[in-house]
């Protein structure tokens, strides 16, 4: 091993130093890229380091195809896969916290089932990679995973899927990869894709998949090639996540940047990667699910607009996507103060909810005629209750 000792090193057509060392072992150092990409915000993906999960912390109940659990992950099913997520402790050094999936109950795959789950991106964030043109640019995603030591040395596939402009089909490649029970950061570079573009508004651009397990309809040669192709398909060799229900995968550090160089992880602020995951993701929730000390959280005051059906004006914290579904997970424990002074469960909402990606008003019925018209009604939730506006991809 040889050390080169050098005060500076500079281009035979500069006229300035692009990296001056000193004496102390540090340098500095004139970049205007790292591996072709930015110098901050180099990581296009979204909840990375699995920090955010504001439906809940703990997926366990039978989950259906395409449900979110932590922020920007979505569960995916052709066949059965019945894996419950957990948002946990354990990670890899430099991290606090990790996404779980755990095999409940085992399966084997038939024809062209599939399991797994994956995460998307919206396209006009992705042009900067010049999909489409002579001069498309790679792009690198890492990750961090591991597994139980019954799954361990398993065999499984990320996957890319893009989605070209004008309805094309979507073009895929994929890469198998080998988890053991200790955390291992796995790096796949994607050259760039000259032969369709991404396209460029606020619907899917891109998919990063985790195959978990496929049947064997789905399971081929490597595709190193981009190709069109409207399918999971996994690598040759790939295993089964749901033979054992004692088989976990975890995961974190997820990164995508431009270039051909895997850079360390770029770790966001709590509040910035939370305003992130609030443009397709915000809630309310009652006091049993987040630190409050009451039995009640109150969160404004709506409009009586008749005696049986009151309004609530709402300001999103973050614009969002796309104008937004309204869910309730227990419409009883949406309630509102009436004259009497009484609290007064909601019965259901009115089906000209009407929301923006700015804000709206959420609109609920009540029985009887607990309210008077024209005055103001109070709004709280109780219990474990969640009030939630979704713009997902």
């Amino acid at each position: 091993m040889s050390t080169l000792k050098v005060d500076a090193i500079r281009h035979n057509s500069a006229t300035s130093d692009a990296i001056t060392t000193a004496s102390d072992g540090t340098c500095t150092a004139k970049l205007t890229s790292i591996g072709g990409g930015g110098l901050s915000h180099r990581n296009k993906f979204i909840n990375g380091a699995m920090t955010i999960s504001q439906r809940a912390t703990s997926f366990t109940s039978t989950l259906a195809d395409n449900e979110y659990t932590l922020d920007r992950f979505k569960h995916i099913i052709r066949g059965t896969n019945d894996s419950h997520y957990t948002q946990v402790s354990d990670h890899p050094d430099n991290f606090t916290k990790s996404m779980k999936v755990k095999c409940n109950s085992t399966y084997t795959p038939s024809a062209s089932d599939n399991a797994g789950f994956q995460s998307m991106l919206e396209g006009q964030d992705l042009q900067d990679l010049n999909f489409g043109s002579a001069n498309a640019n790679s792009f690198t995603v890492s990750f961090y995973a591991k597994s139980a030591s019954q799954n361990n040395n398993h065999q499984y596939t990320f996957q890319i899927r893009t989605y070209p402009s004008g309805g094309a089909a979507t073009r895929i490649k994929n890469f198998p990869f080998t988890v053991t029970t200790s955390w291992q950061r796995f790096t796949f570079t994607f050259t760039g894709d000259t032969g369709a573009d991404i396209r460029n508004d606020n619907q899917l651009g891109m998919a990063l998949l985790w195959n978990l397990n496929a049947g064997p309809d789905d399971i081929t040669s490597q595709y190193t090639n981009w190709t069109s192709l409207n399918k999971y398909m996994c690598v040759t060799g790939q295993s089964n996540f749901l033979d054992n229900t004692n088989n976990e995968f975890y995961l974190t550090g997820v990164q995508l940047e431009v270039g051909d160089t895997a850079t360390s992880f770029e770790h966001r602020s709590f509040g910035e990667e939370l305003r992130r995951c609030e443009r397709y993701f915000q809630c309310l929730k009652g006091p049993s699910s987040i630190p409050s000390g009451t039995n009640e959280n109150c969160f404004g005051i709506g409009f009586a607009y008749t005696t049986g059906r009151v309004l609530w004006p709402f300001i999103f914290k973050t614009e969002m996507r796309s104008n937004p579904t309204v869910a309730v997970s227990t419409q009883a424990d949406l309630q509102a103060l009436g004259v009497s002074g009484g609290w007064n469960s909601s019965t259901s909402f009115v089906s000209t909810n009407n929301f923006n990606t700015l804000g709206g008003r959420v609109d609920m019925n009540f029985s009887g005629s607990p309210f008077t018209a024209g005055h103001a009604a109070e709004v709280r939730l109780v219990s474990s209750n969640l009030l939630s506006f979704a713009a997902e991809l």
